[in-house]
């Protein structure tokens, strides 16, 4: 979800320390991760050698499930900024050039966790254009700057990911075909009318937010559904731990963060929360 503010990540690296340590595995499946900064959880502590550019935390949501479910192999190639092209083609970051997420898979992979589509519709410029310091009349509307023609442009580019992701499906199917393929949707960034100024989002952008992240992850699980491959919730289980609740409680980070993790980010929290969603689903349909 994130191609900008680099040089910040690169600073708040310094202070949260970096590891070379992978989730330890015991014998089963052969796990697959891909992704972008939803589930690579940059600036949590602690971040992955040697991609530092993917901002990739040893205790983002997939490695917790891998240790969880003694996978015996387990290969997280998630990625800060990537959006569908760069499951196909290498993804460019400002640490280097990663290879791309699908050469991940092999003919043993068992299971396959995607979560990607944010960047594909500019998720993080849209939030981003709804911080507001000031109330109207002199402050205005992002809600606006997204109304063309009759059109919501968000929803329009949301409703263009659909073949996209229908097709990238299948082509995780051709590569891994004993894998069981798992698409995971997105948490709750804005809670119903917001919680202005506590986080200087006005209301009606507050429920737009949550309006349209809402038709976002039910595309995406119409589009798992479509392309026959399971859907993992996460909305539905972060209510209650959005940006406007305590940093104790508060599973996504607001727009200046008080635990480590990017703005509109999951923090450590989350990622333990979102790992259990994940294993519960995983482990379901065993």
């Amino acid at each position: 979800m994130i191609r900008t503010a680099r040089t910040l990540f690169a600073a708040v690296l310094v202070l949260v320390g970096l590891t070379t340590t992978p989730a330890q595995a015991a014998a089963g499946e052969v796990y697959v991760a891909l992704g972008d900064s939803a589930a690579s959880g940059p600036l949590i502590p602690n971040q992955v050698l040697p991609q530092l550019g993917c901002f990739r935390s040893d205790r983002n949501y997939a490695h917790l499930t891998a240790a969880a479910i003694g996978a015996s192999t387990f290969r997280d190639v998630t990625c800060s900024g990537a959006d569908t092209r760069d499951m196909y083609q290498s993804q460019n970051t400002d640490l280097g050039s990663m290879p791309p997420q699908l050469d991940a898979l092999s003919a043993d992979t068992t299971l396959v966790t995607v979560q990607i589509g944010a960047n594909d519709v500019g998720l993080t410029g849209f939030i981003e254009d709804c911080l507001n310091l000031l109330p109207p009349p002199v402050g205005d509307y992002c809600y606006d700057d997204y109304q063309s023609g009759g059109q919501d442009e968000w929803r329009v580019k949301t409703d263009n990911l659909r073949p996209v992701l229908v097709q990238l499906a299948a082509d995780i199917r051709a590569r891994a075909p004993q894998a069981r393929i798992f698409v995971v949707g997105y948490a709750t960034y804005a809670r119903e009318n917001g919680c202005y100024p506590t986080v200087p989002i006005l209301r009606r952008d507050a429920n737009y937010i949550r309006s349209t992240l809402m038709y976002f992850n039910q595309m995406l699980a119409e589009q798992a559904a479509a392309a026959g491959v399971g859907f993992i919730d996460l909305q539905s289980p972060s209510v209650g731990h959005d940006p406007c609740t305590g940093p104790n409680t508060r599973w996504i980070e607001p727009y200046i963060p008080a635990n480590p993790a990017t703005p509109f980010h999951p923090n450590a929290n989350g990622m333990r929360g979102f790992a259990t969603a994940v294993i519960a689903s995983v482990s379901a349909a065993h």
